[in-house]
């Protein structure tokens, strides 16, 4: 589809990827909401790119019904989530481990249900925030892995409701497949594998290949919501080596 004066909703996009995708959403056309919580950094997005902002917790139930209802979004981004708290299996405490399923897990549920049962207009897309760490584990970061698994595993399930009640809603797990500098968690994560590696985070990114900075991720999540290969697809890999590959099909 043609994003031109579509309405989008990205929530976490003040900064890291979530504002990479903000900044390609605007330059393809699309009307941009940004939910975040920090109104200073919503305050400047709002003036450098003239797109509407709204303040909220995206953790809050009420918030979630209350902003689709108000925005009506034709494509919803459900991007934000925590910074993992990093430790080894045997060290992490329990808060530091489900911190990723309080903020990332939660928002997402709170969500992806009022996107359900609003319900969002017939042809709508919602997509779903995982990782590359769904797939192959992260021993350092307590339950992000986990999380962002159960992400992915919501956006199928959230499938099956909508076919089910024939609303017409496709959902769609993105799946960077390897940390970003510059953004919280894949600086996080970098720093952190670094250290236990010996060797500097620059080098450890490099082990993943071509960097994907943010503004490149914004563009490849474009050329998923409007290049009509992918418009079938459920869950999509990202990486700067590779661009875009479908990893599960709709039928999976």
């Amino acid at each position: 589809m043609s994003l031109k004066d579509k309405n989008v909703i990205v929530t976490g996009g003040s900064r890291g990827l979530g504002l990479g995708l903000v900044e390609a959403l605007v330059a393809h056309g699309a009307n941009v909401t940004v939910v975040a919580r920090d109104a200073d950094a919503l305050s400047s997005l709002r003036i450098r790119l003239g797109v509407a902002t709204i303040s909220a917790d995206i953790t809050n139930q009420n918030a979630a019904h209350r902003i689709l209802a108000e925005v009506r979004p034709d494509i919803l981004a459900l991007n934000a989530g925590t910074k993992p708290r990093m430790g080894q299996l045997d060290q992490i405490s329990w808060e530091d481990f489900t911190a990723p399923w309080e903020t990332d897990v939660k928002a997402g549920l709170y969500w992806v249900q009022a996107a359900l049962n609003l319900p969002l207009r017939r042809g709508s897309r919602v997509l779903v925030g995982s990782s590359g760490a769904a797939q192959n584990g992260s021993p350092l970061s307590g339950g992000y892995a986990g999380a962002k698994r159960m992400l992915w595993f919501m956006a199928k399930y959230a499938n099956g409701v909508a076919k089910q009640k024939d609303l017409g809603i496709r959902f769609q797990a993105i799946v960077p497949m390897q940390m970003i500098g510059g953004t919280g968690v894949g600086d996080t994560g970098a720093n952190a594998y670094a250290r236990a590696m010996g060797v500097k985070p620059e080098e450890f990114l490099a082990r993943s290949g071509a960097p994907m900075p943010p503004r490149e991720f914004g563009e490849k999540v474009v050329s998923v919501l409007d290049d009509p290969k992918y418009a079938e697809g459920f869950a999509f890999g990202l990486k700067g080596d590779t661009g875009v590959t479908i990893i599960e099909g709709a039928g999976a």
